[in-house]
This record gives structure tokens, C-alpha cells and sequence, in this order.
């Protein structure tokens, strides 16, 4: 079975949270046109992939699912945002996502920026705790210290500012520095907030911070690899404009290697839904892998 339907009692359980968020918003009197534009933005269609990444840490390292929801929810919404700023015409100008307008291209570029602001501030909020779990002061604050660097100047915002402002001039450090920041930073983020959640040693901790690292760079390379081809995309920084498709499938096999490695050093497990995810992260690495097949 595949790692869409191993983990879709997670994807359900976001979606549903997801929906709560904007409830909660019309509830707190939040302009109604707001509300619509940024649930729109976080229902085009995108599979959860790293809050359902951060759940399936948590569970992995022999935590309760519900002690990580408060950090998905937020990785979830601050993906969005940055989706939605990434499109907008001072940034990339891209009218459809997912096969859907973008929030742009449908509300305007005001709208847009002021939706992804919104969302960015709820992000935070719910990393700091909107929804009642079990998590110690402690096991907090390192998720909010986590979460905060990787959405700021260090993460991802770094990273769209080195890709925006490359100006056509492409080498290995800058592919480097944005496949790190721009894309692997938040999948990082959700794979340790979940072990974090998941009461995870801080060995343990760091070694799936290795982990997520590679996964999350693999996931671009392999991006930027079926993006080859598209002529729309001919002009973006790309994998591709320092080495060849070879090359770089070669990259990405290698990452993934190292990442299988990395999950089999975790100290052995009792617990059969720890081993369930661990089995189930195992399986996404693969087949993110088979995706350049």
C-alpha cells in the first residue's frame, strides 16, 4: 500500500482540523471575505504532505498524535502562506496551482497578500498552543524556536530571497542554499515538531532531523527533475542548470539511501504504531525515489 493511503486517516484528521480554523475565525468576527480567501487557499487540493510527515514522526517515536496536531495545523498554514506569496506577480506571477487559480490570480493581489499574513500569524498561533495536548513548557517552546527560524530569514524566507533575487546566475551553492531553505527547512520543521510532540530524545531528534533533510532536498531534486521538460519552467532555478538528469536522479538516490539509513539507526521499538511509521516514512522515501522512474 502506498504512502497517500497508509497515511490518509492523518490527511482526514488535518483536513477536518483545517476546517475548525476558519470556523473559529468567523466565530472571533474576522472579516467574511478574508476567511473565504484563506480557506480557499488552504483547500486546492494539496495532500498535507508535511503535516501528515509531522504526525507520522510523532507517532514513530512513540507519541500521541494528538500532541502533534497543534504543530501540523501550523506547518499546514504556513505552507499556504508561502505559497501564496511565492505566486504573486512580485514573485513568481504564477495564475494556477494545483490546476486552480491562484489567490492572486482569483481575489487580487491585495487580498492575497493580506490572506497570507493572516495565515502566517495563525500559523503561530497554533504552535503556541490553540488546541489543548499534553505538552510540557518545554517541549513548547523548542517547537515555537523550531518553527520560528524555519519560517524566517534562516528558512524559508531566505530561501525565496536567494531564488527571487538569483538574476539568471546559477551555481551548485545557491541550487544548495535554496533546496535547503526554500523547500527541505519546513519539511525539517514538521518532521522534528512531531518527534518533538512524540516526547523523542534529543538524539533521536537529531538523527530525523538528518533525515528530513535529505528527504526534503531529495523531494525538490525530484521536483526539479519533472519540471525538466516543461517550457514554462525553463527560465527557474533548477537542479538542472548545474548538473545533468543523470546526475541528478543519481543525487536523489543517494539522499534517499542516506535517509533509509538515518531511520534505521532510531533505537528499536515495542510499540506497534511507532513501527507502523516508521514503516510508513520508510515507504514515502521510496517512493518519492520512484517518482524519477
Amino acid at each position: 500500500m502506498d504512502f497517500v493511503k497508509k497515511t490518509s486517516h492523518f490527511r482526514e484528521l488535518v483536513d477536518e482540523q483545517i476546517a475548525k480554523v476558519f470556523e473559529l475565525q468567523r466565530e472571533r468576527g474576522v472579516p467574511e471575505k478574508l476567511v473565504e480567501v484563506m480557506a480557499y487557499a488552504a483547500s486546492t487540493g494539496g495532500k498535507r504532505y508535511r503535516p501528515v510527515l509531522c504526525l507520522t514522526a510523532c507517532q514513530a517515536v512513540g507519541g500521541k498524535v494528538e500532541n502533534a496536531l497543534n504543530a501540523a495545523i501550523a506547518i499546514e498554514l504556513l505552507h499556504t502562506y508561502t505559497l501564496i506569496h511565492d505566486d504573486l506577480p512580485c514573485m513568481d506571477n504564477d495564475l494556477l496551482r494545483r490546476g486552480q487559480p491562484t489567490v492572486h490570480a482569483k481575489y487580487g493581489e491585495d487580498m492575497a497578500v493580506l490572506s497570507g499574513d493572516g495565515m502566517q500569524a495563525l500559523a503561530f498561533e497554533y504552535v503556541a498552543g490553540c488546541l489543548r495536548d499534553e505538552l510540557t513548557v518545554e517541549q513548547r517552546l523548542a517547537q515555537v524556536k523550531e518553527f520560528a527560524r524555519a519560517a524566517g530569514p534562516a528558512g524559508v524566507v531566505g530561501g525565496q530571497w536567494k531564488d527571487v533575487f538569483s538574476n539568471g546566475e546559477f551555481s551548485k551553492e545557491l541550487v544548495d542554499y535554496v533546496h535547503h531553505h526554500k523547500t527541505a527547512d519546513l519539511i525539517i520543521c514538521a518532521t522534528v515538531m512531531g518527534a518533538i510532540a512524540g516526547g523523542a530524545s534529543a538524539d533521536v531528534i537529531e538523527t530525523l532531523r538528518a533525515f528530513a533533510f535529505r528527504l526534503g532536498v531529495a523531494f525538490q531534486v525530484i521536483d526539479d527533475i519533472l519540471d525538466g521538460e516543461d517550457p514554462a519552467k525553463a527560465t527557474e532555478l533548477s537542479i538542472l542548470r548545474i548538473m545533468s538528469e543523470a546526475e541528478a536522479r543519481a543525487l536523489a538516490a543517494k539522499l534517499s539511501d542516506e535517509a533509509l539509513e538515518l531511520l534505521a539507526m532510531l533505537p528499536k521499538v515495542s510499540n506497534a504504531k511507532a513501527e507502523d511509521s516508521r514503516e510508513d516514512l520508510r515507504t514515502l522515501v521510496e517512493e518519492q525515489l520512484k517518482r524519477t522512474l
